[in-house]
């Protein structure tokens, strides 16, 4: 998976033409077939990364693993195909916004109330909006998790979701642990907050997007 994400003065219109480029070659180059996603979709359908997965990328693999043709149009890719790549299978190159991987552990082993936040949560379930999220098993440390993918901070913001999840899950007579955090995360999302109070312990200041981009830009 390859996203463009715009920073500083870049639009995102300008990741989607970049989006488009990759894509073009790395069908001419290596090729291997592509579809695009986010705001590079060229078919509505596929603006929801989940859905290239599940219609696109995976029903196309099954059919492959049976030697089959692909059985209709929604599973073409949309550069390249019809058939995957014998090795390499085929990329999903997007354009979108700043996504914040979020995560927040509950002390309890019942997969059942991770579930339920996540369902109360979410975009797709009138919960917040621009938040993706699932209740998954934290199996080794007898904990469940409430993890999500934030793609607007700006309309769900970390401090109000983090919030929410505490109140759900005290309804629920269950605590939380601590918070986790996958990847960088962007300055303006822990705005009128902090790290402590998002349950994010041992807070490396290198974990924010812009830290990290300045430190490598002094090293240039």
């Amino acid at each position: 998976m390859l996203p463009f994400v715009p920073l500083r003065e870049t639009r995102l219109e300008q990741c989607v033409e970049l989006a488009h480029h990759a894509g073009q070659r790395i069908w001419s180059e290596l090729g291997i077939p592509v579809y695009f996603y986010e705001a590079a979709a060229l078919r509505p359908e596929r603006a929801r990364l989940e859905n290239v997965r599940r219609a696109g990328f995976e029903a196309l693999r099954a059919e492959a693993l049976h030697e089959r043709a692909p059985a209709g149009p929604s599973q073409q890719p949309d550069v390249g195909g019809p058939a995957l790549h014998p090795t390499a299978g085929a990329a999903i190159v997007g354009a979108r916004n700043l996504l914040v991987a979020f995560n927040i552990n509950l002390r309890s082993n019942d997969l059942a109330v991770a579930r339920h936040i996540a369902r109360r949560i979410r975009a797709s379930n009138a919960g917040f909006a621009g938040v993706k999220a699932l209740g998954l098993p934290l199996e080794s440390r007898g904990l469940v998790q409430v993890s999500m993918n934030i793609t607007s901070f700006e309309q769900a913001p970390l401090p109000l979701v983090h919030a929410e999840v505490a109140r759900l899950a005290r309804e629920m007579g269950v605590e939380l642990a601590e918070s986790e955090l996958v990847g960088l995360i962007p300055r303006d999302a822990l705005k009128g907050t902090s790290p402590e109070a998002l349950g994010l312990a041992a807070f490396d200041p290198q974990r924010v997007l812009e830290n990290r981009l300045e430190t490598v830009f002094q090293r240039l």
